[in-house]
């Protein structure tokens, strides 16, 4: 009888030994290559270009990690490894190579999302780690804007204040538990408030309130470069769906977005066909697709 041997996890050291011979961390010096690669498309680079704007260096910190390509002279990709694994530019072989890097760094992460072509390639190797995947959304098309929208905007959309927080906080918390099916309030949700408020004190946020002051839209520039931003948390109000209001209030949102960036965008679920209409009535259009998977 033929012996069966048992299947080598990609979270086990040798696995982590097998993709350290195609990929390295990356340090500071090099992050002017880094920066370089990253903007040749700003829309699809944006999470990792915003995190380089931050930290201002490649190398790792104590919350995250950059991997590249093995030889120093090629950066055509890079995957960012911290509380999510982002992806960036690469073709699956490699996306197959960072997983295994990735899960061998044995932290926890809450998502993968990118390029639908490399996070469908991590799909199998994260499946055989020790969290269980949650959900994998395959088909998200991403979305851009750079003109104003010819849709008349909402002229009562405006922008949050700290002195918003307590009424910004449950319509964010409301959005948040639609999407992923849990309040990101459980247990206090320190880091959910701390990022509200962030958002709020750096003018990202932008909703509209009725005469009763309950939140009717609410809407965030999750991530913001100079070149371009990113459109997340939009929600309307259940008992104001149905009425034709998201085109208005989305394009107050591009034209509020468009003064911090050339270039606005967002990437939507595909079953949400309601919202695809609404933004493609506001002018966006499609210029690639992601996916996220859950854990």
């Amino acid at each position: 009888m033929a012996k069966i041997l048992p299947r080598v996890l990609p979270w086990l050291p040798s696995a982590k030994d097998e993709a350290d011979q195609v990929t390295r961390v990356l340090g500071r010096s090099d992050t002017p290559a880094l920066l370089a690669m990253l903007d040749e498309d700003p829309v699809t680079n944006i999470f990792l270009r915003a995190q380089l704007d931050q930290h201002r260096s490649a190398a790792p910190d104590s919350f995250a990690q950059i991997f590249a390509p093995k030889n120093p002279g090629e950066l055509s990709n890079a995957c960012w490894v911290g509380a999510n694994i982002v992806p960036t530019a690469m073709h699956y072989t490699y996306a197959q190579a960072y997983a295994r890097r990735a899960l061998a760094t044995r932290q926890r992460f809450a998502s993968v999302f990118g390029p639908r072509e490399a996070v469908m390639a991590m799909e199998p190797v994260l499946a055989t780690g020790p969290q269980r995947i949650f959900d994998v959304r395959a088909n998200q098309p991403l979305m851009t804007i750079e003109d104003l929208s010819p849709v008349p905007p909402a002229t009562t959309l405006r922008t949050a204040t700290l002195q918003d927080f307590d009424l910004v906080l449950p319509a964010s918390a409301a959005m948040f538990e639609e999407e992923l099916g849990y309040s990101p309030l459980e247990s206090g949700g320190g880091y959910y408030r701390s990022r509200v408020r962030n958002m709020l004190r750096q003018g990202h946020t932008f909703f509209d309130v009725d005469q009763y002051g309950e939140v009717i839209f609410k809407a965030d520039l999750g991530t913001v470069t100079a070149k371009a931003t990113q459109i997340q948390g939009v929600w309307i109000n259940p008992r104001y769906r149905g009425q034709g209001l998201a085109a208005g209030y989305m394009s107050a949102v591009v034209n509020h977005a468009l003064s911090f960036a050339p270039v606005a965008s967002l990437y939507v679920n595909d079953y949400n066909t309601a919202a695809i209409r609404s933004y493609e009535r506001v002018g966006f259009r499609q210029i690639g697709t992601f996916a996220t998977i859950l854990f």
